[in-house]
């Protein structure tokens, strides 16, 4: 069957040849991949926990935290978001220092890092306080880039400034901008009491009798008897 178009309307056929060659085309959706669970929720979840964690086989540290979130991302990806409390032990298993902080996250379980009130003992007893550190188990340190105040009893010291690094132990470190106090010991001796001769006394004028005082006794004896013969 032939169709017949008018040539005044030509024009309307290429234009309904392409409506009809994309209305039978498949059609494509524009969606964003599918969201996992694994992707925002942890894989578990621990409460109320006391841990001892090693390190190529040797018990390396212990955490104590409330919460304990394990994602299984990649990276994978602790995290303790009401605070942790963590040891970290040397090859004798004697604490070498503490942290205490109010959020941890712990990347690829290799780099933590610690943010909120981050507060670190180490065994000499020096007192590091600051809002954020990071810890890298694999290089063997541990920094940070703000605030940090650094007190020192053994030394009577303090330290203040920015741009904090140390190696693992916490006892070789430096700070830039340091600004600190070493207190001086400004108490003076006091002088020995002078003792004077004239207010010291002795009860009822009594002295020890002297070598002089014998032989003087004794002269003046034999004198008297040659005086005096009977």
């Amino acid at each position: 069957m032939a169709v017949q178009v008018n040539r005044r309307h030509r024009w309307l056929l290429p234009v309904l040849l392409m409506a009809a060659l994309f209305s039978c085309s498949p059609g494509h959706e524009h969606i964003a991949p599918a969201i996992h669970d694994e992707d925002s929720l942890p894989m578990m979840t621990a409460h109320g926990i006391s841990n001892l964690i090693s390190d190529s086989g040797i018990i390396s540290y212990k955490i104590i935290a409330e919460d304990w979130n394990i994602y299984t991302t990649e990276p994978q990806k602790w995290t303790f978001l009401k605070g942790l409390f963590l040891e970290k032990f040397d090859s004798t298993f004697h604490v070498q220092w503490f942290v205490q902080s109010d959020t941890a996250y712990c990347h690829a379980n290799r780099i933590w890092e610690l943010r909120g009130r981050v507060v670190v003992l180490n065994r000499q007893g020096d007192l590091f306080e600051t809002e954020e550190l990071f810890w890298d188990m694999d290089a063997h340190e541990m920094w940070n880039n703000v605030f940090m105040c650094i007190t020192m009893p053994a030394n009577n010291q303090q330290l203040k400034g920015y741009n904090f690094r140390s190696d693992e132990q916490m006892t070789k470190y430096s700070i830039n901008n340091s600004m600190g106090y070493t207190p001086v010991n400004e108490k003076k001796e006091e002088p020995a009491p002078e003792i004077n001769p004239a207010a010291t006394h002795f009860q009822d004028d009594y002295r020890r009798p002297s070598q002089a005082d014998y032989r003087r006794d004794a002269s003046q004896s034999s004198a008297a008897s040659h005086n005096n013969p009977q």
